[in-house]
């Protein structure tokens, strides 16, 4: 009986090592991963705040010292504190769920708190006619905004010619107003648009810190995935045959676990090259290692190669096909034989792993199922290659991968 049966490398293998990632999971070494200092926000937040209550603290000190009696006061600082909490938790605040009808009502209610006070305070009211032009400005599209701008500003200049106060003369006064209405709702519209623009880099900055820590998984998962298939793949073959010598050739048991223990170095010099993040291969000691793995598994193997050295990312990907390969032969198929050649076609490495029995449960399996083969697409394609599986009526496999060499020079 072959000790390499497919059932008996199915059962021994099981499950493939170092599966995608989970999604990301909150919990305190992620968030502290991911956390990114929130100041610029409230420092936005803050300039918008303080420019509101300047504005707001001038108008009532004004009124205050106008008019002397309770209820203009009263009145005053309750539609100051009206129109600054419209304009924060809605006009202003990134986050605020603005739809055409909410937007419809909160400027009207601005329009209101802004005109109705006017007709009794007079013109110490004008500067919150700024603000509700600076509404205007935010919230409704260009070609809306600004038409209904030069209705506010000719609605003051009713006013003052109407019913203002002239300082110097109506001409100085009508200019001083419309002037020093346009420049506060700039300012109210720079503001807020500074708001906006500094919580959605805020909240860029925090996703890209979150998919950083997605990729880097994502990468340690494939690494896990591609350098220990094999070792782990040949240890366990070498396992099962050691415990079938053991009793009738010690001899030969005693030279499988040394192997063993070779491999189990390698193994464990994976691991560490995982963690480093540092990867490169030697596509030689590869296709040595996938010739002792398949020989342990009774599996005839033919290699041919050119003498080029191949050093860099071009020899890593080939060494990680190969390994990819030669693990899912000993995983999945019943092969009696494997072949392995490499060389340079039309300025490019190609690497070919053919074999005579992939098969599951007496079924080809799909060429782009599992892990592996698309872990492989995405390296090969990185270097821009390209990743062929066939699968052949009469259970002949083949695997190729063709990785050009000028991607060396590029990376």
């Amino acid at each position: 009986m072959s000790i390499a049966s497919g059932s008996a490398r199915s059962s021994a293998i099981g499950e493939s090592v170092g599966e995608e990632p989970e999604a990301d999971r909150p919990g305190k070494s992620g968030r502290a991963t991911i956390w990114l200092p929130d100041i610029a926000p409230k420092v936005a937040n803050s300039i918008l705040v303080s420019v509101l209550a300047g504005i707001a603290l001038n108008a009532t000190i004004g009124i205050i010292f106008q008019t002397g009696t309770f209820w203009p006061i009263a009145i005053s600082i309750s539609c100051v504190l009206a129109l600054v909490a419209l304009q924060l938790t809605y006009v202003s605040r990134p986050s605020a769920r603005k739809t055409p009808r909410r937007t419809a009502v909160v400027l009207v209610a601005q329009a209101v708190l802004v005109w109705a006070p006017i007709f009794e305070l007079g013109p110490r009211w004008h500067g919150f006619t700024g603000l509700l032009a600076g509404s205007v400005l935010v919230l409704l599209p260009a070609l809306v905004a600004w038409p209904t701008v030069v209705l506010v500003l000719g609605m003051i200049v009713f006013f003052e010619l109407t019913r203002g106060a002239n300082i110097v003369g109506p001409v100085y006064a009508v200019t001083y107003i419309v002037v020093s209405t346009m420049i506060t709702a700039l300012v109210i519209y720079g503001l807020s648009r500074l708001v906006k623009l500094v919580s959605d880099l805020h909240a860029a900055r925090h996703e890209l810190s979150r998919m950083a820590v997605a990729e880097e998984r994502l990468r340690f998962s494939r690494d896990v995935h591609d350098l220990l298939g094999l070792s782990l793949s040949a240890i366990t073959l070498k396992t099962e045959l050691t415990n079938r010598l053991l009793t009738e050739h010690p001899d030969r048991a005693r030279k499988e676990l040394e192997d063993m223990l070779v491999m189990s170095r390698r193994a464990l010099a994976d691991v560490r090259m995982v963690a480093s993040g540092k990867r490169a291969l030697s596509l030689d000691e590869e296709c040595r290692q996938a010739k002792s793995a398949l020989s342990a598994a009774e599996v005839e193997v033919k290699i041919e190669r050119d003498d080029r050295e191949l050093d860099g990312p071009v020899g890593t990907v080939l060494a990680t096909v190969l390994r990819e390969g030669v693990t899912n032969v000993l995983r999945h198929s019943d092969a009696e034989w494997c072949e392995i050649s490499v060389h340079e076609v039309d300025g490019s490495m190609r690497l070919v792993i053919a074999n005579d029995g992939v098969s599951v449960n007496g079924s080809a399996p799909a060429p782009n199922a599992g892990n592996g083969i698309r872990n492989l697409s995405h390296r090969v394609s990185r270097l821009g290659g390209e990743l062929t599986v066939e699968t052949e009526p009469d259970g002949r496999y083949r695997l190729r991968a063709d990785v050009p060499l000028a991607a060396a020079a590029a990376h």
